[in-house]
């Protein structure tokens, strides 16, 4: 009989500590993922690319990036805050791409670094001093790039939206001016990662 007790109460005592474990991952709300399990050759070469970009340099923050891929489709995760140091995504949201990279073809973008495109422009950036805007708190952007070096005359800037969703969905997105536009919710946490670096966080676009 009492092997029967202490059986149930180490059954019990194993069931808890499982419910427990579950319910600790269902609060991570950043959903952390090694980068290499998505699309691992070309998201690990914009990495390489951005790494050698940093360098040694002083001015950009060599442990945090962020990484936008708009071969993803804009109804899905695909602007990645990125651990240099640990190789891997620490968190993910939905990001808009520009009115004027719709092409009218299923998942086809097309990219300009001209004024008045509404496109997005494809290159790396670094995030630069915040204002108030239209849409609130936003961050200017420099392009690093030929195809991104008109981004501060352009006026691209990152900013939020109250209509872009929070949740991955399977349809579209609404479309910004050629900004990266991210949720309300998501953008306060690149905020406070943006706000805490005494360094340039350089931003990576690509297709």
């Amino acid at each position: 009989m009492r092997k029967i007790i202490l059986f149930l109460l180490l059954f019990t005592i194993v069931l808890l500590g499982t419910i427990i474990l579950l319910e600790n991952s269902k609060e991570n709300v950043f959903k952390a993922s090694e980068f290499n399990k998505k699309t691992p050759h070309k998201l690990t070469k914009r990495v390489d690319a951005v790494k050698q970009l940093i360098g040694n340099n002083s001015k950009y923050n060599n442990k945090i990036a962020f990484f936008i891929d708009m071969k993803i489709k804009s109804g899905k995760n695909r602007f990645f805050i990125y651990d240099l140091k640990k190789n891997k995504i620490i968190d993910q949201g939905l990001v808009a791409h520009g009115s004027g990279s719709e092409t009218g073809i299923k998942d086809k973008l097309r990219f300009s670094n001209v004024n008045n495109s509404l496109c997005t422009a494809l290159g790396k950036y670094y995030i630069g001093y915040s204002y108030n805007g239209d849409f609130g708190k936003a961050y200017k952007l420099y392009g690093l790039d030929k195809t991104n070096d008109n981004a501060f005359l352009r006026n691209i800037v990152l900013h939020k939206y109250s209509k872009v969703p929070y949740e991955e969905q399977d349809n579209p997105i609404c479309n910004s001016y050629g900004c990266p536009m991210v949720n309300e919710k998501y953008y306060a946490r690149i905020e406070k990662l943006i706000d805490s670096s005494d360094k340039k966080i350089v931003l990576d676009i690509y297709y």
